[in-house]
């Protein structure tokens, strides 16, 4: 087999292992995955959650630099899956031309989105409206997790997948994401006409954290674009779809239109 290399690229609050199912599955269907953490990451979310000062301060142009660094040791240039701020930054990659193809799944609004929904303002506020944060870090509780992540899903599950996966997460990226549309040079744009590989954007219809008008709004930004782009909703689905137990849904279907656009591991 000649092996595609996949970079899952995990969002806020979630650790890398959070990827690790994803990278058992797309190893079986002869892809080469892995599943980086952002920088100032602990090998486990024990470590994480013990020690979060390294993750602190982090924005979003370091974390995909980190990324890019990575990208330009591989000897092909690989598949970029990523979600909610993992999806922003995978968007970026593609755009960057570093990505044969790419797959945001809940992104983080990059430069040029307007529409922030209700629940999406109420669930940064309360980090947002501290400027220690920017520097520091935050954790989610058990209930506000489930507010913003597990609300689509048991009380009993959101809370048995905080305790597997959720860490600290630098506050930084969320103030650039605030003021993103008062910047000329914001962290968060997007090359959106650049000539390059496909782009698959996934939304849940019932995610809080990124609603999925403001996934929407994300996917029009592609509008006069020349290039695949695509998008997917699925149903009765929160922020955690790729965590909780239907996350074999999305990943079937990631795998599926990844061979439809013929980004596939192939026979030698």
């Amino acid at each position: 087999m000649s092996d595609i290399p996949v970079i899952f690229i995990h969002g806020l609050w979630l650790h890398s292992s959070s990827w690790d199912p994803w990278v058992e599955l797309f190893r079986e269907n002869g892809y080469e995955p892995q599943n980086p953490g952002w920088p100032g990451d602990s090998p486990s979310v024990a470590e994480s959650r013990a020690d979060s000062g390294p993750i602190g301060g982090r924005g979003i142009e370091e974390i995909t630099e980190h990324f890019a660094a990575l990208i330009a040791e591989l000897a092909t240039a690989p598949v970029v899956i990523g979600h909610s701020f993992g999806g922003l930054v995978a968007q970026k990659l593609l755009g960057r031309k570093l990505a044969a193809a790419a797959i945001a799944i809940g992104p983080a609004q990059m430069k040029g989105v307007i529409r922030l929904p209700l629940a999406q303002l109420l669930g940064v506020l309360p980090i947002v409206s501290k400027p220690s944060n920017y520097r520091g870090t935050h954790i989610h509780s058990k209930n506000s997790f489930h507010s913003m992540f597990g609300n689509a899903i048991p009380v009993e599950e959101s809370d048995a997948l905080y305790d597997r996966y959720v860490i600290p997460a630098p506050g930084r990226p969320l103030f650039e994401a605030a003021v993103a549309n008062f910047l000329p040079h914001s962290p968060t744009a997007v090359d959106v006409a650049a000539d390059r590989g496909p782009l698959l954007i996934v939304g849940g219809d019932r995610d809080n954290a990124v609603p999925e008008s403001s996934t929407r709004s994300s996917f029009g930004r592609y509008r006069k674009a020349s290039t695949i782009n695509e998008y997917k909703v699925f149903d009765d689905r929160g922020h955690s779809l790729i965590i909780d137990h239907g996350w074999r849904e999305i990943a079937d279907y990631t795998l599926s239109w990844l061979a439809k656009k013929n980004v596939g591991a192939t026979a030698e």
